[in-house]
């Protein structure tokens, strides 16, 4: 039986989605579920997660069913399977009472070898009855840290299923997720009752994703930079905190001549459905969206994911920084950060209506996040180090690439101290800067700063310095942003032994922002090791693929991912055959699309 199912999970893998061989773990994964078994999978974006349950579903009799919050996705992913050639729904409350009647009819009937439902639908005594009258293949619930009330993701219908089971406990069960601190890991494990589940953690690495993050200046201005520079008509994704701040960096971008759309959870439900589908469906869509854009995104050929404000946790930046280049293709993770996103976020903690033991978890996180920010040393190391797990400088950072130069900064970090000290810890940084430079400002006069024995000691550095030397300070601990007394700077314990000099302190050297050079379309190809030839077919291939899917009305990466045809491109095939042989290349694609790839191929 064993030999049996690890042989028919394989064949699968090689006929229907094309690919000659299982990734990492995913042949043990698909082999212990296959056979019955329960899992915790933890692999990153991009890392084929989704072939870990849908081949299990295929080997076992029944239907799979996967349990998504992902309602907006389930039509892409079920046209995905339709494309090779597996029978899939969707059950979700888009669909009018007749197709959800015609889609359990095929459930009750086992016509079906998956069925994605959103856990809402899950929990109505309608659907729980209609599971128990099927034959069940597998549960495979998606997006599982969904289940952590500490995390960035938390949806209260999560915890309730603990109840797949208890009603149906012969069905193995597959809770997948990218993110999961071991916090997380064990609170998926309580929550759904996996306790004698294997665990599988691939690693968290994503070493096609280059780390940079950059001093805030201009922010859009440095955005526009970065696109025009790096990512020219690109597929990309841009991050900001509030809905107003989504619309105005769309109306600039759009001013600028790139195509950008908004995304945010004001925007009515029929718009954000049209420019989700929009970026999906289409190249070279830029989305400008809070974070209530993203989750599951499957886009395989998002070139850069870039942050223009600081995001809440580790977990959140690596799972948005992870929807970019899925395919393995070289892409961006890049970021404008400065001193007022570390105030921003500190006040939306302090003034979060939450606990104090959620806050203290928040503030926590945040931490970490301004470690990675402030780090002299391999972002990818800090990373991955979060994450617990070891690895070595990567060469693949701004950090690597560029090695900031550190200073002994202990005597600027005294005079910065000392200062929030004489203020007497009651005012904010604009102020405390002003009285360190010696800015003879009306409140400075006002207050009788300017007397202070600390006025203007300061004034060898300019404001932007001063501002990074206080972001460091805050990243080291050493000083804190007291809300409920307006923003006021105080100091913690751990600055008395730097005033004292008893400790020394480690400073990254402030530079001034660079203007991002442009690259070049020949620069790109050559990244990508594509010849100038290549890269014409590629080219030729991604027009005929844009053409392809507006037939079929699905989005261009269901027909083809842009590593399977730079692997045409590579391969020029001349037959069927040749086309067999290529990565991506399911025998039912190969029937739909093989003649016309060839065609264009001869013809070329």
């Amino acid at each position: 039986m064993h030999a049996d199912a690890d042989a028919q999970a394989l064949h699968l893998l090689q006929t229907v989605f094309g690919y000659p061989e299982f990734r990492g773990q995913q042949a043990q994964i698909v082999g212990h579920l296959a056979r019955g078994g329960d899992a915790l999978v933890l692999m990153p974006t991009g890392g084929g997660k989704s072939l870990c349950y849908q081949i299990p579903s295929l080997v076992r009799d029944g239907v799979g069913v996967v349990i998504s919050p992902l309602i907006a996705l389930m039509q892409d992913q079920v046209d995905a399977l339709a494309e090779v050639g597996v029978r899939a729904a969707f059950l979700n409350s888009t669909q009018s009472f007749d197709e959800a009647m015609r889609i359990e009819r095929q459930v009750r009937r086992g016509e079906l070898d998956l069925v994605y439902v959103a856990p809402e639908r899950l929990m109505t005594s309608r659907c729980l009855d209609l599971l128990e009258s099927a034959r069940i293949a597998l549960f495979a619930i998606d997006e599982a840290h969904c289940v952590s009330q500490w995390g960035h993701d938390f949806r209260p219908e999560y915890i309730k299923l603990s109840i797949l089971h208890e009603r149906f406990p012969n069905v193995p069960r597959i809770a997948l997720t990218a993110t999961a601190d071991a916090q997380t890991r064990a609170e998926i494990v309580q929550r759904l009752q996996l306790e004698e589940a294997l665990q599988f953690v691939s690693s968290f690495d994503r070493p096609n994703i280059r780390y940079q993050i950059v001093e805030k200046a201009n922010a859009r201005q440095q955005l526009l930079d970065f696109i025009n520079g790096e990512h020219a008509g690109d597929a990309g994704i841009v991050y900001c905190l509030s809905r107003k701040k989504v619309e105005e960096v769309a109306d600039f971008l759009n001013s600028h001549g790139i195509a950008a759309l908004p995304y945010h959870a004001g925007i009515d439900n029929v718009s954000r459905a049209a420019n989700q589908a929009r970026f999906l469906r289409e190249d070279g869509i830029v989305m400008v969206a809070t974070i209530a854009f993203g989750m599951g995104i499957d886009k395989p050929d998002v070139r850069f994911v870039a942050h223009l404000d600081l995001p809440k946790s580790m977990e959140g930046y690596y799972q948005e920084t992870g929807r970019a280049g899925r395919d393995g293709l070289p892409a961006d993770a890049w970021m404008a950060y400065g001193l007022q996103d570390v105030v921003q976020q500190r006040r939306m903690i302090d003034e979060s209506e939450a606990n104090d033991a959620y806050k203290r978890i928040q503030s926590q996180k945040l931490d970490a996040m301004l470690g990675l920010c402030e780090t002299l040393h391999c972002r990818r190391v800090r990373l991955l180090d979060y994450f617990g797990q070891a690895s070595g400088p990567c060469g693949n950072c701004d950090i690597c690439s560029s090695p900031p130069v550190s200073f002994d900064g202990t005597v600027p970090m005294q005079k910065l101290l000392s200062t929030i000290y004489r203020v007497e810890q009651r005012f904010g940084a604009m102020h405390v800067l002003d009285v360190l430079r010696g800015v003879e400002s009306d409140k400075v006069k006002q207050w009788g700063h300017d007397r202070l024995s600390v006025f203007g000691i300061g004034a060898d550095r300019a404001d932007q310095e001063w501002r990074a030397i206080l972001r460091q300070a805050i990243a080291l601990g050493l000083v804190t942003v007291d809300h409920e007394a307006y923003s006021a700077l105080k100091l913690t314990e751990d600055a008395r032994p730097v005033l004292r000099g008893e400790k020394t302190i480690q400073l990254r050297q402030y530079e001034k922002p660079a203007r991002q050079k442009r690259k070049t379309a020949a620069s790109k190809h050559v990244e990508l090791g594509l010849t100038g030839e290549e890269q014409a077919i590629f080219e030729k291939l991604r027009w005929w693929r844009m053409e392809a899917a507006r037939r079929h009305n699905v989005p261009a990466y269901v027909i083809f991912h842009d590593a399977t045809l730079r692997e045409i491109a590579k391969a020029k095939p001349h037959s069927l055959e040749d086309m067999r042989a290529i990565s991506g290349v399911g025998e039912k694609k190969l029937e739909t699309y093989g003649d016309e790839i060839v065609a264009l191929i001869v013809s070329d």
